[in-house]
């Protein structure tokens, strides 16, 4: 199902957040994206956590989702390199691992290691769309 794509504004559910998801899965970018800006929200889709680092340094995006198991440096690893960031340079960006990890040892995990949420792929519309909304309100 292809969904048509929100003009930004502050009308919609996620109006002029910027969200940064990472993902080396092609197609699960695909579809995060299209639900997010659909939403209203400004995605940047990378597929490594190498450039996730550089682009949340540069863009500073209100929100990261990141998958957790990607080829080289996964999730953990980007996470635990954005936490040690200052505050200025993205160090509290409110994150979510969304991933096929599912149960609650992996949440507590994901947690633990500086997630704010940990979403069990695949995910509803709303949920993601709920999700975001909420970390951005952390930020």
């Amino acid at each position: 199902m292809k969904l048509a794509t929100a003009p930004l504004d502050k009308g919609s559910p996620l109006g002029g957040i910027r969200v940064l998801v990472v993902d080396d899965a092609p197609y699960v970018l695909e579809m995060v994206t299209e639900i997010l800006e659909h939403g209203g929200a400004m995605v940047t889709a990378v597929d490594s956590a190498e450039e996730a680092l550089a682009r949340l340094q540069a863009e500073r995006p209100h929100v990261l989702l990141s998958d957790l198991a990607m080829p080289g440096k996964g999730g953990y690893w980007l996470i635990g390199q954005v936490r040690a960031l200052s505050p200025e340079r993205g160090g509290r960006t409110p994150a979510a691992a969304l991933t096929a990890y599912a149960g609650p040892e992996h949440r507590a995990s994901a947690l633990r290691a500086g997630f704010q949420d940990h979403v069990e792929k695949p995910v509803e519309v709303q949920e993601l769309v709920g999700i975001v909304a909420t970390l951005a309100v952390k930020e």
